[in-house]
């Protein structure tokens, strides 16, 4: 990595407000300086590796995934290093020696304010002000951010979208929630019956309750309203959690392409139809209720 380059540390799952915080100081300052900004994060989720009995069983957001979202930010660079155990028992002064001298002509390094990092847990914000002091680059410790008097965290998030609190992650978030995933193929049902249907194979994100929801679809730039069937499909006998999203207003052939699916607003439950005339029913009146206003 060349410079002038600012960078933003952190695990960042689902970048959501207090994540922003971080990282858009870093941005910030690669602005002032005319330089990069660029995010250094980590795969998989540390606690995986260190404390797998106490690790969220569903993330927020794939790596592929967080790399879209933090370009949006004004990132150009998303550097993912390899959590192990054998990193894990790097200490945090080298840890912090390898970081410099991979990223030249560094300028400033963004935290959180309480970030720890290297063999047990034993690097912080002074050991990073020690190293800036010495190479020669700024650390700014951003405090977490507060809602409703608790810290922001990616741990609320997931327990509202559990919840189907989707407008309550968005504000914890600084988005609506999505997942993203490359298009694949699947029964083909819905374009026989007049309501063609992608198929996305997400990660392991956390998803909402099961059921049918309006949502936005964001491929290549361009978006499309839709609706999505989250669940397993009891109509055809399906016995597989899917998600598949029909989008108004297009035509043309998606599988292979990535895509992101952003939830709005819950239209009704997931249930079983006697035939498939009453499911293309159905869906018609799924569709018109999505094309209402406030159908997001």
């Amino acid at each position: 990595m060349e410079g002038p380059l600012c960078l933003a540390l952190g695990v960042f799952d689902g970048v959501h407000v207090g994540h922003r915080a971080v990282i858009g100081r870093a941005v910030r300052a690669a602005d002032d300086c005319g330089g990069k900004a660029a995010v250094v994060t980590f795969e998989p989720h540390p606690i995986r590796v260190l404390a797998p009995e106490r690790a969220p069983r569903r993330l927020l957001a794939s790596v592929e995934h967080k790399q879209a979202i933090v370009a949006e930010m004004g990132v150009e660079l998303l550097v993912v290093i390899a959590f192990t155990r054998g990193f894990a028992v790097v200490g945090a002064d080298e840890f912090v020696e390898q970081l410099v001298a991979a990223a030249a002509g560094l300028r400033l390094m963004a935290v959180g304010e309480d970030w720890r990092f290297g063999r047990g847990r034993a690097g912080d914000t002074g050991l990073l002000r020690r190293a800036g002091e010495k190479h020669g680059f700024e650390v700014v410790a951003v405090p977490p951010v507060m809602m409703d008097g608790e810290r922001v965290s990616s741990t609320r998030i997931r327990q509202a979208i559990r919840d189907g609190n989707m407008d309550g992650a968005a504000r914890l978030l600084g988005r609506r929630y999505a997942v993203a995933g490359r298009v694949i193929e699947g029964r083909k049902l819905g374009r026989t019956i007049g309501f063609p249907t992608v198929n996305l194979a997400v990660a392991d994100e956390q998803m909402p309750p099961d059921g049918v929801w309006s949502v936005r679809v964001r491929v290549d730039g361009a978006e499309f309203a839709g609706v999505a069937n989250l669940g397993r499909q009891p109509t055809v006998d399906g016995n597989e959690r899917k998600l598949e999203a029909h989008l108004l207003d297009f035509t043309g052939d998606l599988y292979g392409r990535w895509i992101e699916v952003e939830f709005g607003r819950f239209l009704r439950e997931e249930k079983k139809f006697a035939s498939i005339g009453e499911l293309a029913a159905q869906i018609a009146a799924d569709v018109e209720a999505a094309r209402r206003p406030g159908g997001r």
